[in-house]
C-alpha cells in the first residue's frame, strides 16, 4: 500500500483541537474532507508534516506545536482604532470579528480586542496564533 510523499495530492479528515483544552475548533466529519498537495504551503507545515507517510484509511492524531501552526501572538499585529473611524451601526464588543480593506483592496480579519470609551483595539494575528494544536486525522486518498 503506498504512502503520502512529497507532492502527493492527498484527501484527509480532520478533528483539529486547542492542545491546552481539548477544545475543537474546527473538524470536516460533517463535510467533505480538505484536499491540498503537500509543498505547496496550503497549510500549516505541522498538519503537513503529520500527514507524511501516512497509508490510505489509516487514522492518527498529531500534536503540532504553534511554531509549526500560526506562530506566536504578534504584539505588533495590534492597533488602536478610534471609534470615529467605525460604521456608526456597529457597536463593538471584545471577540467581534471585523473586516478591514488594505490599501490593494484585499481585506484582512480582525478581532476586537479591548473596548474603551473613545477607542477599540483591533487583534490581526490569526485567531490560534499562540496556542499548540492537537489534530486527529483520516487519510482518505492519495490520489494519483
Amino acid at each position: 500500500m503506498s504512502q503520502v510523499k512529497e507532492k502527493d495530492t492527498v484527501k484527509v479528515h480532520y478533528t483539529g483541537k486547542l492542545a491546552s483544552t481539548d477544545q475543537v475548533f474546527d473538524s470536516s466529519l460533517e463535510r467533505e474532507p480538505i484536499e491540498f498537495t503537500l509543498g505547496e504551503g496550503t497549510i500549516i507545515p505541522g498538519f503537513e508534516t503529520g500527514v507524511l507517510n501516512m497509508k490510505e484509511s489509516e487514522k492518527k492524531t498529531i500534536e503540532i506545536p504553534k511554531e509549526e501552526a500560526y506562530g506566536e501572538v504578534k504584539k505588533e499585529l495590534f492597533q488602536q482604532v478610534g471609534k470615529d473611524q467605525l460604521p456608526e451601526e456597529i457597536k463593538p464588543e471584545v471577540g467581534m470579528g471585523l473586516v478591514s480593506q488594505n490599501p490593494d483592496g484585499s481585506e484582512r480579519q480582525l478581532r476586537v480586542a479591548e473596548v474603551n470609551d473613545d477607542h477599540i483595539v483591533v487583534d490581526a494575528n490569526h485567531p490560534l496564533a499562540g496556542h499548540d494544536l492537537s489534530f486527529e486525522l483520516e487519510l482518505v486518498e492519495i490520489k494519483s
